[in-house]
C-alpha cells in the first residue's frame, strides 16, 4: 500500500501540486523517488492517487491522479467531551479515538482534572492534539479528519449546547454512580454525544448539571476504568456495532 500524506488545501484531480513542507518532509524521509506512487486525502472525503515527479532538498512535486471516492468512517458520528487525563495520555487518546472513528473531540477542564489549561498554552495543545489526529489518519486509512475543538470548562460548554430536538444525537454521560447500560438500541443516525470525565470521573454536581442538559447516566461494567480507556471501550464497542449492523 502506498503511503498516505494528508494535505490541507482541496485536492484537484489532475493537477500538479508542491507538497506541503510536512508531507515532504515525511516523502524524503522515507527515501521515495520520482515515480514512486503515494496516496493523497485533504480530509473531506475520498482520496487521491498521486506519483512523485520531484524530489528537491526542501521540496517535493506531485501529480494528483484520480479520486477515489472511499468512505471507512463510522455508521454514526461520535462526539467525545473529555475531562482531560493527566501527562501524555491525551495524546494517546486522541491518537486511539482517531483510529476508531470519532467525529469530534472536545476537551473539557472538569472540577478534578488534574491537567489544566488556558490561554495560549490551550492553543497550543490543541493544535498539537490536532496534528496528532492527523498522524493517525494517515495511519488508519481514514479519510475525514475529526476536529479537535477548544479547551473549555465543563460548565461553559454543556451552556453552550442547544436544546435536543427530536431524533437529535443521544447524549450519554459515563458514571460511576447511578447508571443504567448502554442503550445502542436508541441510536439514531444523528450519532451519539458522550461525555468522560478525567481522573475520578464528573463530580456529583457535574453530573447533575449534565442530566439537565440531557444527558443520560451510563455505566461501562463492574470495574473502573481509567480516564483513557472508558472513550476508547466505548468507541471500539460503536464500531462494532456498526460494522455487524
Amino acid at each position: 500500500m502506498p503511503p498516505r500524506f494528508f494535505v490541507d488545501p482541496p485536492l484537484l484531480s489532475g493537477a500538479a501540486l508542491t507538497l506541503p513542507a510536512g508531507p515532504a518532509r515525511h516523502v524524503q524521509v522515507l527515501r521515495l523517488q520520482p515515480g514512486a506512487a503515494i496516496t493523497l486525502f485533504d480530509g473531506l472525503g475520498g482520496e487521491w492517487s498521486a506519483i512523485v515527479t520531484h524530489m528537491g532538498r526542501s521540496d517535493v512535486a506531485v501529480q494528483i491522479g484520480t479520486h477515489d471516492d472511499v468512505e471507512r468512517e463510522l455508521a454514526l458520528p461520535v462526539t467525545l467531551a473529555l475531562g482531560m487525563p493527566a501527562n501524555e495520555r491525551m495524546d494517546a487518546v486522541v491518537e486511539k479515538a482517531t483510529e476508531l472513528g470519532v467525529s469530534c473531540i472536545q476537551p473539557l477542564l472538569c472540577e478534578r482534572s488534574v491537567l489544566r489549561l488556558s490561554g495560549e498554552r490551550a492553543q497550543k495543545k490543541v493544535a498539537h492534539w490536532q496534528a496528532v489526529a492527523v498522524s493517525a489518519c494517515e495511519q488508519s486509512g481514514r479519510t475525514r479528519v475529526p476536529r479537535i475543538a477548544p479547551v473549555c470548562t465543563l460548565a461553559d460548554w454543556l451552556r453552550g449546547l442547544p436544546a435536543p430536538p427530536p431524533a437529535a444525537a443521544a447524549r450519554w454521560m459515563f458514571s460511576l454512580r447511578e447508571a443504567g447500560p448502554l442503550n445502542a438500541a436508541s441510536l439514531t443516525s444523528a450519532g451519539v454525544v458522550c461525555v468522560s470525565g478525567p481522573e475520578g470521573g464528573l463530580t456529583a454536581a457535574e453530573e447533575a448539571v449534565a442530566r439537565g442538559a440531557g444527558f443520560e447516566a451510563v455505566s461501562l461494567g463492574p470495574r473502573v476504568l481509567r480516564a483513557d480507556t472508558a472513550p476508547l471501550a466505548v468507541l471500539a464497542h460503536l464500531g462494532f456495532l456498526s460494522r455487524f449492523a
